[in-house]
């Protein structure tokens, strides 16, 4: 494969079009340390202010942001099961980031798979950035076994979960909803269903890893603070905020095999969307130095 020509390559990396992921103020320390307090003081576990974060940093594509983060979760602890707890949270959040922030192939990984020479060593995937800055004992301890592969005999279980999640989160406009998506093209809303829903957002059936389940009540926090830090998708949000409290409304978030988040139902009303969504600001504003999001901002023209 023929090498890119160096204009092309700095083109690419031109500062205009914001190429580098975001570095970690220390400001933003202070901001994940002030929500855990926060999270104590109003009885919301470590599971869900952890969630909140995490998503918020990883749609601000921060990979030193969820390094810090990280450190102020397991500060008070010197429990490696604890740590990795932890961090098979983060990790599982994060992939679930992907059905509202798209997929980050990290450069090296890609350049090798292809055969290609040239890299950018500071542009890198979210969670393979985040492996990489964990403790090497707890990096090793995390799991290497995948629980989403799709089969002939798994099929019909993603399918069924996705339907239903899909269903708990837009009742009574499920329906509805399903319908318009579908006028803008007959695959889309089978798409989200069956594919994010299904395969992405609803939990695997198979036994987790300690640490690694997001449950129902977190996906919907994933959802919110993930949407609240892109900017431009009101609607989405709110969607997703009613999609919370129907968690508490139909039962799901104590359905069998569903833990506990402590703090859910507060979350899930009016004082509580507020503290979430200014969380999600907070964490914005730190790691972006007040510019505001990273997402998709875009860029000024060239005069």
């Amino acid at each position: 494969m023929s090498k890119l020509s160096p204009t092309l390559k700095v083109l690419i990396s031109a500062p205009h079009a914001r190429p580098n992921t975001l570095p970690a103020p220390p400001a933003v320390r202070s901001v994940y340390e002030r929500l855990r307090q926060e999270a104590v003081a109003q009885n919301v576990g470590l599971p869900a202010w952890l969630t909140l974060s995490t998503a918020t940093t990883m749609t601000m594509n921060s990979p030193d942001g969820l390094t810090e983060l990280y450190n102020i979760a397991t500060s008070s602890s010197r429990d490696k099961e604890q740590s990795v707890l932890a961090a098979e949270l983060m990790r599982e959040v994060g992939l679930k980031c992907i059905g509202f922030n798209g997929v980050r192939i990290p450069t090296r990984q890609l350049t090798h798979a292809l055969g290609w020479t040239e890299e950018a060593d500071h542009v890198t995937v979210m969670t393979g950035a985040f492996r990489a800055n964990l403790p090497r004992e707890i990096a090793s301890s995390l799991s290497t076994t995948p629980t989403r592969h799709t089969t002939p005999s798994t099929l019909p279980s993603i399918l069924a979960r996705g339907a239903s999640l899909w269903t708990s989160i837009y009742r009574p406009f499920d329906s509805k909803l399903f319908a318009k998506l579908a006028q803008s093209h007959p695959d889309l809303p089978s798409f989200i269903v069956d594919h994010e829903y299904g395969a992405l957002f609803a939990d695997p059936s198979v036994q987790y890893v300690p640490g690694a389940k997001v449950g129902r009540v977190l996906t919907s926090i994933v959802a919110i603070a993930g949407l609240r830090a892109q900017t431009g998708v009101g609607p989405q949000v709110t969607s997703h905020v009613y999609g919370l409290r129907k968690a508490y409304e139909d039962g799901s978030a104590g359905a069998q095999g569903e833990a506990v988040v402590q703090g859910g139902e507060w979350l899930a009303g009016d004082e509580g969307c507020v503290w979430l969504l200014g969380g999600v600001d907070k964490i914005v504003e730190a790691l972006s130095g007040g510019a505001g999001t990273s997402f998709a901002p875009g860029f000024k023209a060239k005069l």
